[in-house]
């Protein structure tokens, strides 16, 4: 592969705030890489449309991040990466990282037989990381739910609440009770849910947050490049004034460059 452009942007997708666990990762692995994040709050949450429309929503957010001069896709979308990441690789010329691949292998690195996957619907009906987990290791058992309350409760700020504990017991008794070891949390917006999972699964589970994984990933591929001032900007299609509040609150500072687009 034909080495990036150091001063051009990383560019980070998903549907709408979710996406901001992986963009803090990509800012701790490369702290010189100027990133641009896109959430596309207009139209949250991708977990309940058809996979068609994923793919549409999701070449229109890439066509516009293209324009904005980035020189990789971060998928931070976990439906976005199950629907379209094949088309998305094939339609950019640049390369396009998405989150399934990275979660799966850090689960083999941690299961000892059985892994749980909390999702949104759209990614669960795709069966995407039971796949990509049978691909690295048949052997594995591989069990899948969907959680959908996640995705608003963490978009509306309620990650903490005696109400995402209590839908987080809901989703996850049925994992437990099955002896799950190992974790998966197949969607960006869960990590944000991180505590009030930990709290009900307890010491019975390993935790699998892709975003680690994927940041290694998309260093791997940049490798140490950066050079001068590194910029970070975001976009959103609705909604800024609340983005702006729940990001300053997860990245721990001031969103100063927030911009409202059009896809």
């Amino acid at each position: 592969m034909a080495s990036l452009p150091a001063e051009a942007p990383i560019g980070v997708f998903d549907s709408g705030v979710g996406g901001l666990t992986v963009f803090r990762e990509i800012h701790r692995a490369l702290p010189g890489e100027s990133l641009i994040y896109l959430g596309d709050s207009a139209r949250v949450p991708y977990g309940t449309k058809s996979p068609q429309t994923v793919v549409r929503y999701s070449l229109e957010a890439a066509n516009h991040l293209m324009q904005r001069g980035i020189k990789m896709l971060v998928v931070a979308c976990n439906t976005a990466t199950a629907a379209a990441l094949p088309t998305l690789q094939e339609t950019l010329p640049i390369p396009v990282i998405g989150v399934v691949e990275p979660g799966a292998r850090a689960a083999i690195a941690k299961t000892r037989g059985r892994v749980g996957v909390i999702a949104t619907e759209g990614t669960v009906k795709s069966h995407a990381y039971r796949k990509a987990i049978h691909t690295l290791d048949p052997n594995v058992e591989v069990l899948e739910c969907a959680a959908p309350l996640f995705v608003p409760l963490a978009e509306e700020g309620w990650a903490n609440t005696h109400v995402a504990r209590e839908v987080a017991e809901v989703y996850l008794e049925p994992l437990i009770d099955a002896g799950v070891d190992t974790l998966v949390l197949g969607c960006t917006h869960y990590p944000i849910l991180r505590g009030t999972i930990e709290k009900v699964v307890g010491d019975s589970m390993a935790i699998v947050d892709s975003a680690e994984t994927t940041a290694a990933w998309v260093k791997s591929i940049v490798g140490d490049s950066a050079r001068g001032e590194a910029e970070h900007h975001f976009l959103v299609t609705d909604a800024e004034e609340r983005f702006r509040k729940i990001a300053a609150e997860f990245l721990s500072r001031d969103i100063e460059s927030l911009e409202l687009v059009s896809l």
